[in-house]
């Protein structure tokens, strides 16, 4: 299994619809991301997202579709986001979703935000 690491910017988040509920919050948004590393492009990401009565993260779920260049190989492939309240987040690459150069894509996306903000990453993959 290769590795490719560095790090993302969220260069844009856009809230689509927002609606209170009895003892939660409901959300879905767009947001744009830049990768810089091992993986350097561009993501899409599609979310949805609830958050307590206090607005506080509870958890979401979310598609990414990520195109660029990932350690040379130029394409572009789809990850999937779930995560359950603030202890961890599981982020695949979908099956079947590479292209270009990076078709037959599978793997695990890991990701850390350090206490500064800055988002790094850790892309365990397999190209089939």
């Amino acid at each position: 299994m290769a590795e490719a690491s560095g790090s993302f910017v969220v260069t844009a988040f856009e809230p689509v619809e927002t609606e209170q509920q009895e003892g939660s919050v409901l959300g879905r948004a767009r947001i744009a991301k830049t990768f810089t590393g091992g993986l350097s492009g561009r993501g899409e990401v599609r979310m949805l997202s609830v958050g307590d009565a206090a607005g506080g993260p509870a958890s979401y779920v979310a598609v990414e579709h990520v195109t660029g260049e990932l350690d040379g190989r130029a394409g572009s492939f789809v990850l999937q986001h779930a995560a359950w309240d603030t202890t961890g987040v599981t982020i695949r690459v979908v099956p079947g979703t590479g292209s270009g150069e990076l078709a037959g894509i599978t793997g695990e996306f890991r990701l850390a935000v350090d206490e500064s903000g800055t988002h790094t990453y850790v892309l365990a993959y397999e190209l089939g």
